[in-house]
């Protein structure tokens, strides 16, 4: 063994000897006396100077960063944050994960709408309706995006004034797929654009459950042209814009510091009590209260319900901006505050009506993800569950009983699901935000609870004002609902010509 080590080192001084043979001056190998000390120092010398030269070409040019910082924007890729380099970063474009998941966000939530919403719905009304509640969908979808387009993305995220955007942004002027900011650090600029476009597609398509079957087609467009400036892009600009009125984490000079994570007033409240007021100012449906009205295929509104599920995920977790430790927050309160609210309204049912309903449990999944929108990335699972035991409650009480003892004729229970659902859950954020969960709670946390209904307060002012002004125009200009006889014949084919089932003869 002593043997083979010996041997072993013998070799490696062999190799070593006729490297430095090979790297000495030609006159140190002819001369025997010449000092190996001194082949050393040569040899050194040389390397030294070929290492400074190797260092000198890779010397990065005046103004780039530095390695440090190149590492920096690596790690504040990785956690989500700014770019420390700034404009001389390396990394000029979207991040590449953050920005996939926000492209996979803004189709689930336009998964939302087209199909989930129109199947949801769809499957509540009446079959000789079913087509005109695909069409309404549809034809929002295309008119909100012409709008958001041309202005409405400026009018909702531009501009320094704290109640509205300005038009500098106009058909998208400015902006590129390339750049970054808008939205955040490292999602496109036209990604963000689109992920919010899905949002304000969604929000006026869910007004038009609480009309349902009684409303012209012509009168639902005309409706959600006038809402989408006079409600859903200033209330956009308020809550989310760094400078508006009631985004307490982004602007300190917030008249109103209110937190809102994905929607709660912004969508679901505007929605909800706009979709009140119409329906009261149309009137109920021919026979309502008089004869039955169920709903025609609850195998369609259950597949929406699970569409309108899936796509939550985008619609909160998405919200994040980035898959980050936020978005994984949301995902787990949402999964988890959906499915226990559905739970319980199927279970109040259960004792209150003797059989729990698939319906019930579709209505308490909704509820549940309507509840808890504003405050999925601000609290904990735990809060969660809390929040979905309440979903699963008021709203249930609100669509059973508050709806019959008021009289008003609530269709498919937009008010009660998102109005009431919405409210409750903007009420129960200021309750339940932490700062462990999300830091920007910090700063706002005292006194949240008031900031809060200051937020609702002026979310139902203006959107019952600025309803009934509509509504009343509507109706005197070109008129909301169709003849009795179109009504009772069925929108499908009185708007649209067609029908949504054909039986064989």
């Amino acid at each position: 063994m002593k043997q083979s080590k010996l041997s072993r080192w013998g070799s490696l001084l062999a190799v070593f000897a006729f490297a430095a043979m090979a790297v000495m001056p030609a006159k140190a190998q002819d001369d025997p006396m010449s000092s190996s000390t001194d082949a050393v120092v040569v040899t050194t010398e040389a390397v030294a100077v070929e290492a400074t030269t190797v260092v000198a070409e890779e010397a990065p040019p005046a103004g780039a960063p530095t390695i440090e910082q190149r590492i920096e924007d690596l790690e504040a890729y990785i956690n989500n944050v700014d770019r420390p380099s700034g404009d001389a970063s390396k990394i000029k474009v979207p991040g590449p994960g953050h920005n996939a998941w926000q492209m996979v966000s803004t189709a689930l939530v336009l998964f939302m709408t087209l199909p989930g919403l129109a199947l949801f719905y769809g499957g509540l009304v009446r079959s000789k309706n079913v087509l005109s509640i695909l069409a309404m969908c549809l034809g929002i979808a295309g008119l909100v995006s012409l709008l958001w387009w041309a202005v409405g993305y400026s009018l909702s995220f531009a501009g320094s004034n704290p109640f509205i955007g300005d038009l500098s942004n106009a058909m998208f002027n400015g902006m590129s797929p390339a750049g970054v900011g808008a939205g955040y650090y490292w999602i496109s600029d036209y990604v963000w654009a689109m992920f919010q476009l899905t949002f304000a597609i969604i929000t006026p398509a869910l007004i038009f459950g609480a009309t349902a079957e009684r409303m012209k087609f012509s009168a639902v467009l005309l409706f959600t042209a006038i809402w989408m400036f006079a409600v859903y892009f200033p209330m956009a600009h308020m809550v989310w814009s760094a400078s508006g009125f009631m985004c307490g984490p982004l602007n300190p000079e917030a008249g109103i510091k209110a937190i809102d994570f994905a929607g709660g007033t912004v969508v679901h409240m505007t929605s909800g009590w706009s979709a009140l007021v119409l329906c009261i100012i149309l009137g109920p449906r021919l026979g309502f209260g008089k004869q039955p009205m169920p709903p025609h295929s609850m195998v369609l509104c259950m597949v929406g319900t699970g569409m309108l599920y899936v796509g939550w995920f985008g619609f909160n977790a998405g919200s994040a901006l980035g898959a980050d430790a936020i978005a994984a927050n949301a995902f787990a309160t949402t999964m988890l505050c959906a499915a226990v609210a559905g739970l319980v309204w199927g279970v109040a049912e259960w004792l209150l009506k003797g059989k729990p309903s698939v319906l019930g449990f579709c209505s308490g999944i909704v509820a549940g993800l309507v509840v808890i929108t504003p405050a999925a990335g601000f609290v904990s699972p735990t809060s969660a569950i809390i929040m979905a035991f309440a979903a699963g409650i008021v709203p249930f009480f609100a669509v059973v009983y508050m709806k019959k003892f008021l009289g008003y004729d609530d269709a498919l229970d937009t008010f009660g699901v998102h109005g009431v659902g919405g409210t409750l859950g903007a009420v129960l954020t200021g309750i339940f935000a932490s700062a462990e969960v999300n830091s920007v709670v910090g700063p706002l946390k005292a006194g949240l609870v008031g900031e809060q209904l200051k937020a609702i307060a002026l979310t139902i002012v203006l959107s019952v004002v600025a309803t009934a002004i509509i509504a009343t125009i509507i109706k005197v200009t070109i008129g909301l609902r169709p003849s009795q006889d179109q009504e009772s014949e069925g929108l499908d084919t009185v708007d649209h010509g067609e029908e949504g089932y054909l039986l064989d003869t």
